[in-house]
Order: C-alpha cells, then sequence, then structure tokens
C-alpha cells in the first residue's frame, strides 16, 4: 500500500474511531487523519507481534478491522492521558 493509501486509510478509520469515541476525539479533519495513520501503523503492529497477521492491501477487511481497531486503542490512550473520562 503506498502513501495515498496510507493517509485515506488513515482518514477513514480515523473519522470511524472517532464516530465511536466522540468524548475522547481531538478535533477535525487532520485529528483523524493523525488518529487513523497513528492507529493504523499501531493496529498492523499488534496484528503482527500477537496473532501473526498484519496490514494486507487497501481493500482487505482485516487491514480495516485493524486500523479501526488501533484508532480506537489510540483514541482511549489519548482520552486517558489527557485526563479526559467518560460521563
Amino acid at each position: 500500500m503506498g502513501f495515498l493509501g496510507w493517509i485515506i486509510l488513515g482518514l477513514i478509520a480515523g473519522t470511524i474511531a472517532k464516530g465511536i469515541l466522540k468524548d475522547r476525539a481531538p478535533g477535525g479533519w487532520f485529528g483523524s487523519l493523525v488518529v487513523g495513520v497513528i492507529g493504523a501503523a499501531l493496529g498492523g503492529w499488534l496484528g503482527s507481534a500477537i496473532f501473526d497477521i498484519g496490514l494486507a492491501g487497501f481493500w482487505n477487511i482485516r487491514t480495516w478491522a485493524l486500523a479501526i481497531l488501533g484508532s480506537l486503542l489510540v483514541l482511549v490512550i489519548y482520552g486517558w492521558l489527557g485526563g479526559r473520562s467518560r460521563q
């Protein structure tokens, strides 16, 4: 997957994660992009380390699941470090 693929994957995965965890999300589309790209990298790394599966092609469901789960994990960590709590 090329650079543009990572950007698009990160933007969409970050937006989905922000939709799920609304109270922990940083603002704007740039925040979604950063959360998504970091989340995709984290999800791919964790998938490789734990389950011996990594990111595959752009249209692979496993890639999207790992990217979204990684983005959710990034938002949970961001909320924890930022002191935001669910009410």
